[in-house]
């Protein structure tokens, strides 16, 4: 009875509470669906901003029309930078400008320390260059933009950390190795091959025996991790093996061993991926753009329209690395300039 009372003394306030509950759910503002994301007012602003990011970008695709990454144009006369990683193999690869030009590129520079690839688009003038601002002035949160899915979309984020250096882990194949010597002490016998490794993607399988690494024999696990560390990722190398006895050769196109060991540790890149080549970089302009591994080479900028670097790896779900252009700019107007300027031929008497 006593319990009773109690709970009846209650009621009164509890339906009190429940009405003011109620009126405050039924007062407070709401958005629509279409407005609860990408807001038309966000929208218009980003569409704002992408004349500053496509008009100087391209996409580099193969011969097939398949998209391999972006370029970032600093040249009226067809000069555009590249993610070198990308294209070893530049005469198998095509771009296409946002006007629908399409042209054949001629390599005028690879620079391995930076990961970039200055080359010029043949026969094609009239194109609007980057417009270059500064990139050390930059701080923590300030808003960025750039062009993703091959210019179909611009895209903003912030920068999510100070410029600084990123040391490098080396290449590898994605392979776990035998450490005993295969049968009749020649090659290295393959015992696993990561998930989404260069391995994996050329073919290689569990049990073949490595024979050879670019032209280089191997008869112990050790040798076969010097050969690769001596390399930069991306870089394409030729491999011979034994599978069932039977000699075959494959070629092998390396990635960062961050990347293979990150993914072999169960790290999701569902996400879309992440690049070939994602440190060793002298410096980078961190921000968190949501990018694809496509999307590296095109230029990231601030709001005002400067670009102030050039993205260079998408490293994971929430992190891309630019090269800020002050490690870049100077070196490379030189590289122009030579090739348009080449010294003349000295008679030889």
């Amino acid at each position: 009875m006593i319990r009773l009372k109690a709970v009846r003394a209650a009621l009164p306030a509890v339906l009190a509470l429940n009405m003011v509950s109620t009126h405050a759910e039924t007062s407070r503002p709401t958005l629509p669906l279409d407005e609860r994301t990408n807001g038309r007012q966000t929208l218009t602003a980003v569409e704002k901003l992408k004349p500053l990011t496509v008009t100087c970008s391209a996409r580099i695709e193969s011969l097939l029309g398949r998209a391999i990454c972006t370029a970032t144009i600093v040249g009226e006369d067809g000069y555009v930078l590249i993610k070198a990683s990308e294209v070893p193999e530049l005469e198998k690869a095509r771009i296409k400008f946002s006007d629908g030009r399409t042209a054949d590129l001629r390599e005028v520079h690879r620079e391995t320390r930076l990961d970039l690839l200055l080359a010029q688009a043949v026969g094609i003038t009239g194109l609007r260059a980057a417009s270059f601002g500064a990139a050390r002035p930059l701080t923590m949160g300030q808003w960025l933009c750039s062009v993703s899915d091959t210019g179909k979309q611009t895209r903003i984020g912030i920068v999510s950390a100070r410029i600084r250096r990123i040391p490098g882990t080396g290449a590898a194949l994605g392979i776990r190795m035998d450490e005993k010597s295969a049968k009749n002490g020649k090659g290295v016998r393959i015992i696993g091959i990561a998930s989404e490794s260069p391995a994996e993607a050329a073919g290689l399988q569990e049990n073949d025996v490595l024979i050879t690494i670019a032209g280089e024999p191997v008869a112990e696990y050790r040798r076969v991790h010097d050969i690769v560390n001596k390399r930069q990722p991306g870089e394409i190398i030729d491999i011979r093996f034994l599978r069932q006895d039977k000699e075959e050769s494959c070629r092998v196109r390396l990635a960062s061993r961050t990347k293979v060991l990150q993914n072999w540790e169960g790290e999701d890149f569902a996400n879309g991926g992440i690049s070939l080549r994602s440190d060793n970089f002298p410096e980078v302009l961190q921000h968190d753009i949501p990018l694809f591994p496509t999307d590296m080479g095109g230029p990231v900028a601030t709001l005002e329209g400067k670009v102030v670097g050039i993205n260079i790896a998408r490293v994971d779900r929430v992190t891309t690395f630019a090269l800020p252009v002050e490690g870049f700019w100077t070196e490379t107007q030189q590289w122009i300039k030579a090739d348009r300027h080449p010294p003349k031929a000295v008679l030889v008497k």
